[in-house]
């Protein structure tokens, strides 16, 4: 199409109302460093996307204009179920994923990418919380939290967080590991979390409870 660039990396982010902002910044701020890096903001419409706590982000592209990606990434969020739920996204989604090298998710996006089939007979993962779910497709879900996982060429990731573990190994697949780790240091990514949690094999079971209710 005419506003592509030419000898780009394409790379499509799919924005819909309630995602979660840190699925859409974090890989962002990794996938945006490629060599020649394009990258599309496609919505449903153009308009400002509203995560749960109203953080707006602007798509400046619609489903109907971006017809190819090398790269399509899709966040997750509370939105993700009403998404599941709008067939002119998923047969986008088919579309676009005909012509990519890479498709990925974050968090809960994992449930767009097995709704449209692609998972299925695949390895995969998403949020925890979101794991029962997942488990309702045709797919392989590992029991124990891994922050991404890889089966051709689609990679999805556990929750939030996660998201930029994803970026940067998938940038090591594109571009080497020597740019995947300049692009951490520039980010001065090294997380050291104060505290010893975060998955659910590691957090007391009152943290969980405590989240769940």
């Amino acid at each position: 199409m005419s506003f592509y660039k030419t000898n780009t990396m394409k790379i499509v982010l799919f924005l819909f109302d309630n995602y979660t902002a840190l699925d859409v910044v974090g890989p962002y701020e990794v996938l945006s460093k490629l060599p020649n890096a394009q990258v599309f903001l496609t919505g449903t419409e153009k308009k400002c996307y509203s995560d749960s706590h109203g953080l707006k982000i602007t798509a400046d592209y619609t489903i109907d204009e971006v017809l190819e990606a090398d790269i399509l990434l899709i966040p997750g969020g509370f939105g993700i179920d009403v998404v599941l739920k709008d067939q002119s996204v998923i047969e986008w989604v088919k579309k676009i994923d005909k012509t990519t090298q890479w498709t990925i998710s974050v968090c809960a996006g994992s449930l767009l990418l097995a709704e449209a089939g692609f998972l299925n007979g695949k390895k995969c993962t998403s949020h925890w919380g979101r794991k029962k779910q997942l488990r309702n497709y045709d797919v392989i879900v590992p029991d124990l939290s891994e922050r991404y996982v890889q089966d051709g060429k689609y990679i999805t990731s556990a929750g939030v967080s996660a998201g930029i573990d994803m970026a940067l190994f998938l940038v090591s697949l594109i571009a080497g590991d020597v740019t995947a780790q300049v692009i951490q240091l520039a980010m001065e990514y090294n997380p050291l979390p104060p505290f010893d949690g975060g998955t659910p094999e590691k957090t007391p079971k009152e943290i969980m409870e405590k989240m769940r209710r």
